[in-house]
C-alpha cells in the first residue's frame, strides 16, 4: 500500500484507487496540457516570461560556474534576494532505525521519483497568516486553473537547464508528473506551521534519499519553481512575492537536506531484499515474503516504499504484514491492479531468487504500548495487512488489552486472509474478528451496531473510500480524530499502481 494524518499504508493494493467510491461507500452511477516547453533564446538559457533567467540558488561554499561571454548580464537584486543553503555535513552510513510517514515530496503513499508526495490542500479563499503564507497563498490560487501548464513548464524547465537530473525520474512521467510541484505546494503552504511542516519535510529529506538526491540538487529544483511560479502567476508576481517564494523554498531545502543528512549517519539509503516465497492467495492478490540484505527494524503498523527490477525508479507503498520476526523476513501482501506496473509485476513475475529494493520504514499507525486503550481496527482488502501486524505486535507485548477488527471486502472470496485472523481470534481471547462484506452489511451500520467505542483508539488501512467513510462513521459513534490512525488518503490514491 501507498501512505498521514496518522494513518495505514493503503497499500497500493487494495483495488481501490478511487476517490470515495468502491465498498464501505455508497454506490453512485456511474487535452493534453498545451505548451510546458519553455522557450530558448538562440545560444542561451530557457527564460521567463519577461525573457530573464532566475539566478540560481546554490548550497553555501559552491562557487558559480564560470560566467559566460556571450550570456546576459547577471541579475544581481535576484542574486541577493536568493539566499544559499548550508551545506549538510559529510555523513557516514550506519543501520537505521525506523523513521516516520515517508513522504512525502508520503505516504504513500506511493512514490515515483524524488520529491515524490502529498496533493496540496485548496488555496484559503482569504489568505491568513505571515506576509510570506499570503503572497505564497495568493500565488497558489492564481496558478491553480493552470496547474497543469504549470507542471508542464516545470518539468521542462528542470529538464532542459539540468539534464543531470533526468536520471533521478522514472523513465515514464505519467504517474510521477504532479508530484513534485504539488510537494512543494504543500510544504509552502504549511511555512507557518513551524511544527507540521518540519515533520513534514524531514520526512521526505529522508525518504527520497533512496533517489539518489543530492543537496546539490535542491537549488537546482527552487530556481525552476521560481521561474514557472512567475511565469504564470504573472498578476501578482512582484519583487516581493518572488522574495517570499525565495525564503520559502530556502527554508525547505534547508530542512531536507539537514534531516538526510543525519539520516545518512545512521542508515543505508535503500536496503536490498531477495523474494523467498510468494504465495498466490487469488488471481490477483500474492503474499510475497523477502529477506532483507541487512537488519531492516520497522515497527507493526508501518509500511516501506519497494521498487521492482522490472521498472526501476518506480516506487511503491506497501505496508508490513507482520510483526518484526526474529528471523528477519518482511512479508508484504499485493493486489494486482488494472495498468498497476509494480503490483502486477508482484504478483505475476516476482519469484523466489528476484532482488527487489526497499525504502526506510514509515507510517505513524502503531500501537501507544504506554495505554490500555482498546483498539477498533477496520481493514479493508489488502488492508488487513497491517492490522494484522498489529494484533501480533499486542500479542507480543503480553498486553490483554481489548482489540476488534472489523474485516471488510466486496466478497467471501476477497476475504483471503480470513482463516489467518480467525486462527489469531482462536488464539487470543482479548480478540474479536468480524467479517464484513459488501452484500451483507454496510460498514458504518456494521461499526454501529458494536461498541460503545469511546474507550478505543481506532485504525483504518485500506482503498481510500473506506478510509474516508470509517473516519466519517468513527466520528460519529464519538472516537475523537485524534485518536483514528491512519495513513495519508492522497498517498493511498497514487498507490495502486
Amino acid at each position: 500500500m501507498d501512505a498521514p494524518t496518522t494513518t495505514s499504508a493503503g497499500n497500493g493494493t487494495s483495488g481501490d484507487s478511487g476517490g470515495g467510491g468502491g465498498w464501505f461507500t455508497p454506490r453512485k452511477a456511474p487535452k493534453p496540457s498545451e505548451g510546458g516547453e519553455p522557450t530558448r533564446p538562440e545560444g542561451g538559457e530557457p527564460e521567463t516570461s519577461e525573457g530573464r533567467r532566475v539566478s540560481a540558488i546554490r548550497p553555501l561554499g559552491r562557487t558559480a560556474p564560470a560566467a559566460d561571454e556571450n550570456a546576459p548580464a547577471p541579475d544581481h537584486t535576484a542574486e541577493e534576494r536568493i539566499p544559499a543553503a548550508r551545506q549538510a555535513p559529510e555523513p557516514t552510513f550506519a543501520p537505521e532505525p525506523t523513521s516516520a510517514p515517508e513522504p512525502t515530496f508520503a505516504p504513500d503513499a506511493p512514490q515515483s521519483g524524488p520529491y515524490a508526495q502529498q496533493s496540496r490542500p485548496a488555496p484559503q479563499p482569504s489568505p491568513k497568516g505571515s506576509p510570506d503564507a499570503i503572497r505564497v497563498q495568493r500565488t497558489m490560487a492564481e496558478i491553480g486553473p493552470v496547474a497543469d501548464k504549470v507542471t508542464s513548464y516545470f518539468y521542462a524547465l528542470l529538464f532542459t537547464r539540468h539534464p543531470e537530473l533526468r536520471p533521478l525520474f522514472p523513465a515514464a512521467m505519467d504517474t510521477q508528473r504532479d508530484r513534485l510541484l504539488k510537494a512543494l505546494l504543500t510544504a509552502a503552504e504549511l511555512i507557518d506551521h513551524s511544527d507540521v511542516l518540519a515533520e513534514y519535510l524531514q520526512n521526505l529529506g529522508r525518504g527520497h534519499r533512496k533517489y539518489g538526491t543530492q543537496s546539490e540538487h535542491y537549488p537546482a529544483v527552487g530556481e525552476c519553481l521560481i521561474g514557472s511560479l512567475s511565469r504564470y502567476a504573472s498578476a501578482v508576481w512582484d519583487e516581493e512575492t518572488e522574495a517570499a517564494w525565495v525564503r520559502t523554498y530556502t527554508k525547505i531545502s534547508q530542512i531536507m537536506i539537514d534531516a538526510a543528512a543525519a539520516d545518512e549517519l545512521r542508515a543505508p539509503a535503500w536496503w536490498l531484499a531477495e523474494v523467498v516465497s510468494h504465495d498466490l492467495r487469488t488471481p490477483d492478490i500474492a503474499v510475497v515474503t523477502v529477506r532483507p540484505d541487512q537488519p531492516y527494524p520497522f515497527l507493526a503498523g508501518q509500511y516501506t516504499s519497494l521498487e521492482t527490477p522490472w521498472w526501476p525508479r518506480i516506487w511503491r507503498h506497501y505496508s508490513f504484514a507482520s510483526a518484526p520476526r526474529s528471523d528477519g523476513l518482511l512479508s508484504f501482501h499485493v493486489k494486482a491492479v488494472p495498468a498497476g506496473w509494480v503490483s502486477n509485476a508482484l504478483v505475476h513475475h516476482a519469484r523466489p531468487g528476484d532482488v527487489l529494493r526497499l525504502g526506510a520504514p514509515a507510517g505513524s499507525m502503531t500501537v501507544d504500548h504506554t495505554t490500555d486503550s482498546g483498539l477498533l481496527c477496520l481493514g479493508g482488502g489488502t488492508g488487513i495487512a497491517p492490522i494484522k501486524a498489529l494484533v501480533e505486535d499486542v500479542a507480543e507485548h503480553g498486553q490483554r488489552r481489548p482489540v476488534e477488527v472489523f474485516y471488510g471486502a466486496r466478497t467471501d472470496h476477497d476475504l483471503y486472509d480470513i482463516d489467518t485472523m480467525m486462527r489469531l481470534q482462536q488464539t487470543h481471547p482479548w480478540l474479536s474478528v468480524r467479517p464484513v462484506v459488501d452484500d451483507h452489511a454496510q460498514f458504518p451500520e456494521a461499526v454501529r451496531e458494536y461498541g460503545p467505542w469511546n474507550e478505543y483508539d481506532a485504525y483504518l488501512s485500506g482503498p481510500p473510500g473506506m478510509i474516508r467513510s470509517g473516519v466519517d462513521a468513527l466520528r460519529d459513534v464519538g472516537i475523537p480524530v485524534g485518536r483514528i490512525r491512519h495513513d495519508s488518503v492522497e498517498e493511498l490514491m497514487a498507490t495502486a499502481e
